[in-house]
């Protein structure tokens, strides 16, 4: 699915995803990213919303975002009660949603300049 044809500003720009994984400006990833504004960190150790941990979700946290969005799949899933409370404590809000909703949503923040972070769950076996 393209997700959009204008070009990358200064910021990071997710192109397209699909079953194989996400394109982020010019470059397709195989495997989990946490994606910001200016930060891209690849090979981040997710495959599904059970792998997440507190150590897993600490990437996301330690920019301090206003928002994160999750994006897992293609059904919407919910973090554990216990996982959503770490982003509360630090006054971050948070939406999880099927990977091409975050995709979509990760873009629109960007364009409205939001401080926000994804974390974009490639699934294994992809």
């Amino acid at each position: 699915m393209q997700l959009t044809e204008h070009p990358p500003g200064n910021h990071n720009v997710v192109r397209s995803v699909d079953d194989a994984g996400v394109v982020i400006n010019d470059r397709r990833h195989v495997e989990s990213v946490v994606v910001g504004a200016h930060l891209l960190i690849e090979s981040w150790s997710v495959r599904s919303l059970d792998d997440l941990d507190e150590a897993r979700i600490a990437p996301l946290i330690e920019h301090r975002p206003e928002l994160v969005v999750l994006g897992v799949g293609k059904r919407q899933q919910l973090l554990s009660p216990g996982l959503q409370q770490q982003f509360h404590r630090h006054g971050i809000g948070l939406e999880c949603m099927t990977l091409a909703a975050a995709c979509r949503t990760f873009n629109v923040l960007m364009s409205e300049n939001r401080r926000a972070v994804a974390g974009l769950v490639v699934p294994a076996g992809s």
